[in-house]
C-alpha cells in the first residue's frame, strides 16, 4: 500500500505568499532532505520527523535542521554529494555553493529569522564560473567531480577535492537544464535545448588535478538527438536520469509522433527504441530508483531478472512510475500538484520517493514491500556495475619499486611547484603592486607626424572611415493558424553565441584610446627596444605592389569600371574614427623629402615630417627615462620635463644646419651640427645616432665623439631604434639594417619587410598598390634578433641562421588554443634580471608582449569573432572532437620554437615542461617518446663531462638537454602508463639514485 505524506510544516511557503519549490534531494544515508526555492533558501529537512508525521507519533523531533540563505536569487538544484560529505546548490545568480556540516559548532538559530537551527551548515566553497543561471548540478559517483550546467549553454567540471575548475565544457548550443552521472563512474550526460543529449566520457581525476593535467579528460562521446527534434522547448528542467544497472539513459521532454515521451537510451550503441509513453504533458524530470528491484521475495543465489523501477513527472502535473518488466506504468497518479512538477528524489532504500512541485508543496510517497517489487542488496548493483569496469581505475599498476619512486618524486615536485606558485600569487617579496614602469613617450601626443608617400590616384573617393556596427539581436517571429502573431524570448546574455577566452573588445578599444601604458612591460623585465617616438594611429602605413595575378580578368565598360582588387586573404575592416580623442601634434617645418627610390618599391612605408625639436632621454642607467620632455605645439605635456639625472640627446631642425645638443641637469656637454635635417634619433648608454632626411645616420659616442663614417641607407628611415650596442632602422622601401656597433659589423644583409607584408597574396591592381597591414612595432633585442609585429595581431621574427622571417604569433592561436596568454599573466619576473646586473636576461617578455598584442589586435579590428565563428562550427562538426587538444598542443610547439628563435632561456623551458605535461595528459607516448629520445642527446658524453668539440648537440636555447630531461621526467613521471617509456631514461640519468631529502 502506497502512502502520501504531506506534512504541512514541508514548505518553502509563508502563510501570506506562496513559494515555488524547485529542487530537493535525499542524503545518501537517507537522514536529510534538502530543498531549494523561490526564496532563495536551501532548507535541510529530517526525514525521520517527515515519516513520523503520518502517524504523529513523536511531535517533538526536530523539523527543520538547518536554513541556509547565502544565494541571492533563487535556488535551481541541490544536490548532496556520494561521500555524505558536501552539498552543492545552484542559483540563478550564476554561482554554484558547496556546503559541508560544522559537528563542532553548536546549534543556534539564525539572526533575524527567528527559524531554530539543530545543525550547523557552512559555506565551503563558492564557485563562480557560469554567465546564467545554474539549472543543475551532480556528483560523480566517487565524489571525485562536481559538474554544473546552466542556461549560458556551459558545462563546467569541478574537482570533488580541491574545486578548482578542472574543464569548462561549450558543445552545446542552447540552454543546457539536466545532468546525470553513470553509477559506473565512466561517463556523464547533459540534457539542453539544442534538442541533444550529449555523453561526456571521463576518468577520475586525483585528488591534487590540475585544470592542465585534465585537459584532455572530459572528452563528448555522442550525441543524441532522434528523440528531441521535434520536442518543445517550454519545459524550465530536463532532468534526465542514469539506471543503477548502467545500461540506460532516461532522458524526458522526448518525442513519439505527436504525442511526448520519455525516450531510453541504451548504453554502449546509445540508440533510443524503447519510449514511455502516457504523459498527456512535456515530461521535465525522471528518477530511477537508486537500487535494483526483484519480482519475487527471499531466495538463495542471484536473483533471475533483476528490475529497475522510474519514476517521471512534468507539465502534467501526474506522476507514472514504471518497471522494466512491465510494459505499462505501475502507477499513475493524475493532478498530484495543482502546478508542473520541478524534481523528483528516491531515498537511498528505494523504498520512499520526494516530489517538490511549483505550487509550493513538497509530498512523500512511501511504497511497502512488493509495490514496486523486493528491493535487492546493495551487493547486487556492484556486481551488476562490474561488467561496465565499475570501481576499476583507468591508470596502470606501478611495475617495481623504481616506478613507484619517480612517482612519488614527480609528486612531491608538483607540490613544490604549487607552493611556489601560491607564493607568488600572494605576492611574496614584491614591494609594488605590479611592477609595472610606463616607458618613456609612449603617449599619442608624442612623436613625429607621418605622410604617406604617394596620394592616391585623382578622381578616386576617398574610402569611408565607419564605425563598425554590432548586429542586433533579432528574436524569430512565428504566426499562429488563427493569424497571431508570436515572438519567440531570446535570452540576451547567450545571444552571442559562442565566446572564447578573448577580452572583451570595447575594454581593449577603450584602453587603446586613452593613450593607456598599463599594458607595456616593466623595462628591467623586458628585452626589447622600444620606438622612443610615438607612432601614427593605426600603426605605420604601407603600400605594397603586390605579386599575385588574376586568373581571368573581367570585361570592363564605360558603365561598369573595374573593382578594385583589395588583399585576397584580409576581411579588411576599417578603424573608426575618434574626432574626440584628436590630440595636438609636434610643431613640424614641412614634409621630408621623399627618395625617387621609393617610385620603383614594391613596399612604400609612411616617412616622419621634418619636425622642430626631436630628443631622446635616458636615466642613469642607460635605459629610456620616465620624464617625458615638452615638446612643442604638445599641450598634454606641457610642464612635465627630464629629471636632474637623465641625459637628453636633442635636434634642432631649421632652415639653417641643424644643431645637435647633449645636455644633462640643464647643462650643455657638446654640441654638434649636420647639413641636413634629421628626422628620428634614438640612444643609449653606449652611444647617440641621428637619422638624417637624406637617409644617412649618424653615430656618436657618449661624448660627442664620431664613432664611424656617415651610414648611407637606400631611403628615408621610418624606424630607428637601439638595444645594447645593437642598432636596428627601417627605411621607407621597407629595407630593414641591423648593425653592431662594437665590433662594427652588420647582423645580416639588408632585409626586406615585404614577404611579412603579404605582397605574395595580395593582387596586384591596376595603379600599382595596395594598402597593406600597418606596422604597429619594431624593435631589436639584446642579440640583435630584429622583432616586428603587425595591424592584423601577426608577429615575426628574422631568423639570421636560416635568412628569412618566421611568424611567432598570430589570431589563429588566439581563439583557438587553450593556453592563450590573454591578460598578461606570462609576464617574466624581475627576479630574472638580478644575475644580469639589473638587465633582463635575452629575449625576456617578448613573446607573452607579442601574444598580449596580438590580442588586442585581434579584437580592434573586428576579426576576433570571424574566427570565432569558424572554431565554433568546426568543434560541431564530426571528426573535429580534438581539435581544441590538436590547436593546443601545436601551440605550444609553436612556442617553443619561437624560444628558440629569439633565445629566450626561460620562457623555453617554462613552455616545455607545460608542453611535457600536456603530452603525457593526453596520453600521447608517441611524442613523449620522441622527446626524451630528443633531450637525452649523445649517450657517449657523461652527465657531468664536457665536450669541447660539439657543445651545440647537447644544449638547447642555453639548457643542459641533460637538465631539462630531467625536469621533464619529474615533471611527468606520475602517469603510470608512460612509466615504461620514462623510467629507463630515470635510470641512465641516475633520478633513482637521488638522497630521500627529495621527497
Amino acid at each position: 500500500m502506497v502512502r502520501f505524506i504531506k506534512p504541512r510544516w514541508l514548505t518553502h511557503s509563508t502563510d501570506k505568499k506562496a513559494c515555488e519549490v524547485y529542487s530537493l534531494h535525499v542524503s545518501p544515508d537517507s537522514l536529510r532532505l534538502a530543498t531549494g526555492g523561490l526564496d532563495g533558501n536551501v532548507r535541510i529537512w529530517s526525514t525521520d520527523a517527515i515519516f513520523k508525521s503520518f502517524d504523529q507519533t513523536d511531535v517533538n523531533v526536530p523539523k527543520q535542521l538547518c536554513s541556509l540563505s547565502h544565494h541571492s536569487g533563487a535556488v535551481l538544484t541541490v544536490r548532496f554529494s556520494g561521500n555524505n560529505r558536501y552539498l552543492a546548490s545552484g542559483s540563478d545568480d550564476k554561482i554554484v555553493l558547496v556546503y559541508e556540516r560544522d559537528q563542532t559548532a553548536g546549534a543556534r538559530p539564525v539572526f533575524g529569522s527567528g527559524e531554530s537551527q539543530t545543525e550547523v551548515w557552512r559555506t565551503h566553497r563558492r564557485l563562480a564560473g557560469h554567465d546564467n543561471d545554474v539549472q543543475d548540478c551532480g556528483w560523480s559517483a566517487d565524489s571525485s567531480i562536481l559538474v554544473s550546467v546552466g542556461l549560458d549553454s556551459k558545462v563546467i567540471v569541478w574537482s570533488g577535492s580541491t574545486f578548482e575548475r578542472l574543464k569548462k565544457i561549450d558543445v552545446h548550443q542552447s540552454h543546457v537544464k539536466g545532468l546525470t552521472f553513470d553509477p559506473a563512474n565512466k561517463y556523464f550526460a547533459t540534457s539542453s535545448d539544442d534538442r541533444t543529449v550529449k555523453i561526456h566520457r571521463f576518468t577520475s581525476p586525483s585528488s591534487n588535478a590540475t585544470a592542465h593535467d585534465q585537459a584532455g579528460n572530459f572528452v563528448v562521446e555522442t550525441s543524441i538527438d532522434g528523440p528531441f527534434q521535434d520536442s518543445p522547448l517550454t519545459t524550465y528542467f530536463r532532468r534526465c536520469s542514469w539506471s543503477p544497472d548502467g545500461s540506460h539513459i532516461a532522458a524526458p521532454n522526448a518525442v513519439n509522433g505527436p504525442v511526448s515521451s520519455v525516450a531510453i537510451i541504451n548504453r554502449g550503441n546509445w540508440d533510443s527504441e524503447i519510449n514511455l509513453i502516457g504523459h498527456e504533458g512535456p515530461v521535465e524530470v525522471c528518477a530511477f530508483a537508486p537500487r535494483m528491484f526483484s519480482q519475487e521475495s527471499g531466495g538463495a543465489g542471484a536473483p533471475v531478472n533483476p528490475v529497475t523501477v522510474i519514476a517521471c513527472a512534468g507539465q502534467d502535473k501526474a506522476l507514472s512510475v514504471w518497471n522494466t518488466s512491465n510494459p505499462r506504468p505501475l502507477v499513475i497518479i493524475q493532478d498530484i500538484a495543482t502546478k508542473a512538477i520541478s524534481d523528483l528524489a528516491w531515498s537511498p532504500d528505494g523504498k520512499n520517493l520526494f516530489i517538490s512541485s511549483l505550487d509550493g508543496r513538497i509530498i512523500c510517497m512511501s511504497f511497502e514491500d512488493g509495490d514496486l517489487g523486493y528491493v535487492l542488496a546493495v551487493e547486487e548493483n556492484e556486481r551488476i556495475l562490474q561488467k561496465f569496469g565499475a570501481g576499476r581505475k583507468g591508470a596502470t599498476l606501478p611495475e617495481g619499486p623504481d616506478s613507484m619512486r619517480l612517482e612519488e618524486m614527480s609528486k612531491a615536485g608538483e607540490r613544490r611547484e604549487v607552493e611556489g606558485r601560491m607564493g607568488a600569487l600572494m605576492m611574496d617579496g614584491q614591494n609594488g603592486a605590479n611592477g609595472d614602469t610606463p616607458m618613456a613617450n609612449t603617449g599619442t601626443a608624442v612623436g613625429p607626424q607621418w605622410q604617406l608617400q604617394q596620394a592616391p590616384p585623382e578622381g578616386a573617393p576617398a574610402e569611408p572611415v565607419e564605425k563598425e556596427k554590432e548586429k542586433p539581436y533579432k528574436q524569430k517571429i512565428t504566426i499562429t493558424k488563427d493569424g497571431k502573431k508570436r515572438v519567440a524570448p531570446l535570452l540576451v546574455s547567450t545571444g552571442g553565441g559562442h565566446r572564447s577566452n578573448l577580452p572583451n573588445a570595447q575594454l581593449l578599444h577603450a584602453a587603446a584610446n586613452s593613450g593607456s601604458t598599463a599594458n607595456l612591460d616593466p623595462k628591467t623585465t623586458l628585452d626589447l627596444s622600444r620606438p622612443y617616438d610615438g607612432l601614427p594611429k593605426g600603426g605605420m602605413a604601407a603600400l605594397i605592389i603586390g605579386n599575385k595575378r588574376k586568373a581571368i580578368e573581367e570585361p570592363t565598360d564605360e558603365d561598369h569600371p573595374p573593382v578594385a582588387i583589395t588583399n585576397g586573404k584580409r576581411v579588411q575592416v576599417l578603424q573608426a574614427s575618434d574626432a574626440k580623442g584628436a590630440q595636438e601634434t609636434p610643431e613640424f617645418i614641412r614634409p621630408a623629402v621623399i627618395s625617387p627610390a621609393t617610385s620603383t618599391s614594391q613596399v612604400r612605408l609612411a616617412v616622419p615630417k621634418v619636425r622642430t625639436f626631436i630628443s631622446r632621454v635616458i636615466d642613469a642607467t642607460g635605459h629610456p627615462s620616465a620624464s617625458i620632455p615638452p615638446v612643442a605645439g604638445s599641450a598634454s605635456n606641457a610642464g612635465s620635463g627630464p629629471a636632474s639625472t637623465d641625459t637628453v640627446f636633442e635636434a634642432k631642425n631649421s632652415r639653417e644646419p641643424t644643431r645637435l645638443t647633449i645636455s644633462k641637469g640643464g647643462q650643455v656637454l657638446w654640441v654638434d651640427f649636420l647639413p641636413k635635417p634629421v628626422l628620428l634619433v634614438t640612444g643609449n648608454s653606449n652611444f647617440w645616432c641621428a637619422a638624417c632626411e637624406d637617409g644617412g645616420i649618424h653615430i656618436f659616442t657618449p661624448v660627442g665623439r664620431r664613432m664611424l663614417n656617415s651610414l648611407i641607407i637606400e631611403a628615408q628611415p621610418c624606424f630607428l631604434d637601439c638595444r645594447g650596442w645593437w642598432l636596428m632602422c627601417i627605411s621607407s622601401v621597407g629595407v630593414a639594417h641591423v648593425w653592431n656597433l662594437k665590433t662594427a659589423k652588420a647582423a645580416h644583409p639588408p632585409v626586406s619587410l615585404a614577404p611579412i607584408l603579404d605582397v605574395a597574396n595580395t593582387y596586384a591592381k591596376l595603379d600599382g598598390l595596395s594598402k597593406s597591414e600597418a606596422i604597429m612595432d619594431a624593435g631589436v633585442n639584446s642579440s640583435g634578433t630584429l622583432v616586428v609585429s603587425l595591424t592584423n595581431g601577426d608577429g615575426y621574427a628574422y631568423s639570421r641562421d636560416l635568412c628569412i622571417w618566421q611568424k611567432l604569433t598570430e589570431a589563429w592561436w588566439a581563439v583557438g588554443s587553450q593556453y592563450w596568454d590573454t591578460s598578461g599573466s606570462l609576464r617574466p619576473s624581475a627576479a630574472v634580471a638580478e644575475s644580469l646586473g639589473g638587465e633582463p636576461a635575452l629575449s625576456a617578455g617578448i613573446i607573452p608582449l607579442l601574444e598580449r598584442r596580438t590580442t588586442s589586435e585581434v579584437l580592434l579590428h573586428g576579426r576576433g569573432r570571424f574566427l570565432q565563428r569558424i572554431v565554433k562550427q568546426v568543434l560541431s562538426r564530426e571528426g573535429f572532437e580534438g581539435f581544441e587538444t590538436s590547436v593546443s598542443i601545436a601551440h605550444l610547439e609553436n612556442r617553443m620554437a619561437a624560444a628558440v628563435v629569439l633565445g629566450a632561456k626561460e620562457d623555453f623551458k617554462s613552455y616545455l615542461f607545460t608542453y611535457a605535461r600536456r603530452l603525457a595528459s593526453e596520453g600521447m607516448k608517441g611524442k613523449v617518446e620522441e622527446l626524451l629520445r630528443d633531450l637525452m642527446g649523445r649517450l657517449d658524453v657523461g652527465e657531468d663531462e664536457d665536450d669541447d668539440e660539439d657543445d651545440g648537440d647537447d644544449e638547447i636555447c642555453g639548457w643542459s638537454k641533460r637538465e631539462l630531461l630531467r625536469g621533464v621526467l619529474m615533471a611527468i613521471g606520475k602517469h603510470r602508463d608512460l612509466q615504461r617509456t620514462t623510467v629507463p631514461y630515470a635510470r641512465v640519468l641516475g633520478i633513482m639514485e637521488t638522497d630521500e631529502e627529495v621527497l
